[in-house]
């Protein structure tokens, strides 16, 4: 019998700043922690983090194990794995949970590796079977064609990465109050093989799907590169963010950048147009929670109908510019007045 007991969430940093995954993964392991009947942590590693203790306890921590020292003050792999690993050596979690973001997907394949457990790659639900204390991990499997559940029978802790904007952080509460454990990682700098000489951060302007307010997607159905034009003038006219399905991605119509879907971007904007998008899982997992879905597509029976909110059966290459006249008459007629969130 597996004595492992608690479900974790990493934790992510940056110059002090929680990552917002980290938060949303703390409302997602509360659920856990309550269907277990276990205590949630967050396991937090850094250089003068302490700090943010009370915020992880905030978003619904009960307790956080810290490791705060020098060695920590920039994301290494060989520091922050001997870090976590000493951790789960020393208070054995049943549930490890980390964003599946560069940091969070490259600790999280050392920390398994070391610890010889499994490890679910870009799961986009996590639920609990709280008899057998299971950990049910669901991502999409064979190109997104099926959603795939994954369990780790025999190891533990059972671990997962998550993308951001799948789940949903709880609203923080200041009455809560937690235990902080803290603990030493007991490396010093000249025993670490790899140096962090420079940190050059990239200040171009890119694309910056996870944030749109609106966002205005096309897929296959708009036929080609003219047709999916109309999508970017749709955008223009909304002062909206341009988003493509992979299938549109792949016909090289528009870069990856644009990409929403399980292989690209996951993202929750007030207002999504999936316009000539079937609705193939791959794309409907990093756009689902979009507060309201607007879907255009000639097929009344397009499983993209089935997570709307509000649906137009027809031909989009038909109802677009008819959809960008009236927007822009709506401009010209009230300017700055029109909102479309």
């Amino acid at each position: 019998m597996l004595d492992n007991r608690g479900v974790w969430v990493f934790i992510e940093q940056n110059d002090n700043q929680i990552a917002g995954v980290s938060l949303e993964l703390l409302g997602a392991g509360r659920k856990l922690a309550d269907k277990l009947e276990v205590p949630l942590a967050g396991v937090l590693l850094g250089d003068g983090v302490k700090g943010l203790c009370n915020t992880v306890i905030e978003y619904g921590a009960d307790e956080v194990y810290v490791i705060d020292d020098p060695v920590l003050k920039n994301y290494r792999t060989e520091t922050y794995m001997a870090g976590v690993y000493k951790l789960c050596q020393m208070y054995k979690p049943e549930i490890f949970l980390y964003g599946a973001t560069p940091n969070g997907k490259d600790l999280a394949s050392a920390v398994a590796t070391d610890l010889s457990t499994g490890l679910t790659a870009d799961t986009t639900m996590l639920d609990v079977e709280p008899e057998s204390r299971l950990l049910e991990a669901s991502r999409p499997a064979f190109g997104g064609n099926i959603m795939a559940t994954i369990l780790c029978k025999k190891h533990r802790p059972q671990m997962a990465t998550v993308r951001p904007k799948v789940m949903k952080a709880l609203s923080p509460d200041q009455s809560r109050t937690g235990r902080v454990i803290e603990e030493k990682i007991g490396i010093k700098e000249e025993d670490v093989r790899t140096k962090v000489m420079k940190i050059v951060r990239d200040v171009n302007k890119k694309v910056n799907l996870a944030d749109a307010h609106v966002i205005v997607a096309g897929g296959k159905g708009l036929g080609d590169e003219k047709g999916f034009a109309l999508i970017h003038e749709l955008a223009d006219v909304l002062g909206a963010t341009v988003g493509a399905s992979r299938d549109v991605v792949e016909a090289g119509w528009i870069g990856h950048e644009y990409q929403v879907g399980q292989t690209g971007e996951t993202v929750t904007p007030k207002l999504y147009f999936a316009i000539g998008i079937s609705g193939a899982i791959q794309h409907v997992v990093g756009m689902k929670n979009s507060e309201m879905i607007i879907a255009i597509n000639k097929d009344p029976n397009a499983t993209i109908f089935d997570v709307a909110t509000y649906g137009i059966v027809g031909d989009a290459l038909e109802i677009l510019p008819k959809l960008i006249e009236q927007f822009r008459n709506a401009q010209k007629e009230k300017g700055d007045e029109v909102s479309y969130v």
